[in-house]
């Protein structure tokens, strides 16, 4: 009876479903004001971004895209921004390596606008000047990122 239920499972249609979508952290530091206003605008813009998973129950999944944004002008840091955006994800009848995907890539691309406009409002309420995050293709870090992953674990085992 236990392998009938197995067969049902597995022949289970994909399911997703996203539960929720929030921002779990958010920090705006600007260590250089009010002098980092007397100075041309310049900006040196660098992004950081990071993602992380962790199952909160059987096909439910929290992903958490981390973005981190630092502006210098003028070697001075004029502001330096940080969101932790989630999302509570229901992800059913994928076999492992579609399910990585989702979690890595789609469900990240999901999360990203919505940390651009919280990035955006911060640094808007800074009195800087709007900064839209251009968008990104996270199948394609998804997929350098497996790349690096294959080659490390190349690397790493032993020729004989």
């Amino acid at each position: 009876m236990a392998e009938n239920d197995q067969n049902t499972q597995e022949q289970q249609a994909p399911q997703f479903a996203i539960q929720r979508v929030y921002l779990k952290d958010a920090s705006f530091e600007a260590p250089n004001s009010p002098k980092v206003f007397t100075k041309q605008w310049q900006p040196e813009i660098n992004l950081d971004m990071n993602t992380a998973t962790s199952t909160l129950d059987n096909g439910v999944f929290e992903v958490v895209l981390t973005l981190t944004v630092t502006a210098k002008n003028d070697s001075d840091t004029a502001f330096l921004v940080e969101v932790q955006q989630a999302g509570i994800f229901t992800v059913t009848g994928l076999a492992e390596a579609e399910l990585h995907h989702t979690l890595g890539a789609f469900c990240p691309s999901i999360l990203f606008p919505y940390a651009r406009e919280a990035i955006d409002n911060m640094v808007n309420k800074g009195s800087f000047p709007a900064l839209m995050l251009s968008p990104v293709n996270f199948d394609a870090l998804y997929a350098q990122q497996m790349q690096q992953q294959a080659q490390a674990a190349t690397e790493e085992t032993p020729q004989h």
